[in-house]
């Protein structure tokens, strides 16, 4: 069974930084796009950043230029590096994978890991 673990979260003050780790385990044979979704309080899912297979980095217009997403596919880890942080990023964050598994290719989400940016 595939599963998306998370770290990383925790308790900022606005304008600094934090880093979030997202790694898949169990049979995974090919990851097709890794990245990360959020969700505020009273607030739907909202997609983040995502980094393809074939090293496309893609941003949502309210975390340009602030954070940075990468991965290690060797690892089956991805990373996003938030700087600048606003209180407006508080938020559970969700690793998101596309990928084919033993069977199928399908979504998998992790568990969610809480941000949380003080003004």
């Amino acid at each position: 069974q595939v599963q998306l673990v998370e770290s990383g979260g925790g308790l900022v003050q606005m304008g600094g930084s934090l880093r979030l780790s997202c790694a898949a385990s169990g049979l995974v044979l090919s990851i097709f796009e890794m990245g990360w979704y959020r969700q505020a309080p009273g607030k739907q899912r909202e997609w983040v950043a995502t980094a393809t297979s074939d090293g496309r980095l893609n941003y949502a217009d309210s975390v340009k230029g602030r954070f940075t997403i990468s991965r290690d596919n060797a690892k089956k880890t991805v990373y996003v590096q938030m700087n600048s942080l606003k209180p407006e990023d508080t938020a559970v964050y969700y690793c998101h994978a596309h990928l084919y598994d033993s069977s199928s290719v399908d979504d998998h989400w992790g568990q969610g890991t809480q941000v949380t940016v003080s003004s």
